[in-house]
């Protein structure tokens, strides 16, 4: 396979695009459209922590994360009650992800919030998720001016293999047919976390390198669009 079905080479992202200012109410929002997938991505910030956080004197970071009616081809129910297993385990990590780019003991007593609502899926929505949160973090910190920097960028790709072949940036139709699933996050600093599953067959630790060398410099691409989005709105890194 030298092209893609959607006429990418392997190692290509789908076209990205970002949109800051989304919500007026937001401390920081977005819409990042990854392809076909789009996602709300929103922070609010708060004058108290979790019960857990309080004898700290910092602050804390956690995020929300949900499919909207609408978003996939079949109806997705709204998680009325509790939230399914799958949606807990994605916002627990898009949580654990940015909270690798702050000093949560700067805070002070505060919560960031970050809420993600994918809007149109099409693969790829958790790391869309934390791509994106990042921007919306990035902003809300940004009127704070006890906070002088802004935290370093975190960013997030799919990769897999199909039909023996590294691809990057996975759509739905890739990742429904891949052998290997992997969600790669990162900071310039360093890898935060991956997560890889074997679908259909096992694979090599070779693979799994290629896997997070081609992560890395997807990831690379992603630190800029980011810095781009949030210069774009005023914000000097």
């Amino acid at each position: 396979m030298s092209t893609r079905f959607d006429g990418r080479t392997p190692d290509a992202l789908r076209p990205i695009t970002i949109e800051t200012g989304i919500q007026r109410h937001a401390a920081g929002s977005c819409i990042i459209r990854w392809g076909h997938t789009h996602v709300l991505c929103a922070a609010s910030v708060e004058d108290r922590v979790p019960p857990f956080r309080q004898e700290s004197g910092g602050g804390w970071l956690t995020a929300e994360y949900g499919m909207l009616p609408g978003s996939t081809d079949s109806r997705i129910r709204r998680d009325r009650a509790a939230k399914s297993g799958r949606t807990q385990e994605i916002q627990r990590l898009i949580g654990r992800s940015l909270r690798a780019a702050i000093d949560l003991n700067l805070l002070g007593q505060r919560t960031i919030t970050l809420d993600c609502d994918v809007l149109q899926a099409d693969g790829g929505t958790r790391c869309a998720s934390i791509t994106g949160a990042w921007i919306a973090l990035a902003l809300a910190l940004s009127e704070d001016k006890t906070l002088r920097a802004l935290p370093p960028p975190v960013a997030a790709v799919s990769l897999g293999i199909l039909d023996g072949q590294v691809l990057t940036d996975l759509c739905y139709v890739e990742d429904r047919d891949a052998d290997v699933d992997l969600n790669f996050v990162a900071t310039e600093a360093g890898i935060v976390e991956v997560q890889g599953t074997a679908e259909g067959r096992v694979y090599s630790a070779e693979q799994l390198a290629l896997m997070v060398a081609k992560g890395q410099a997807a990831c690379t691409e992603l630190f800029a669009l980011q810095r781009a989005a949030v210069i774009a709105a005023g914000v000097m890194p």
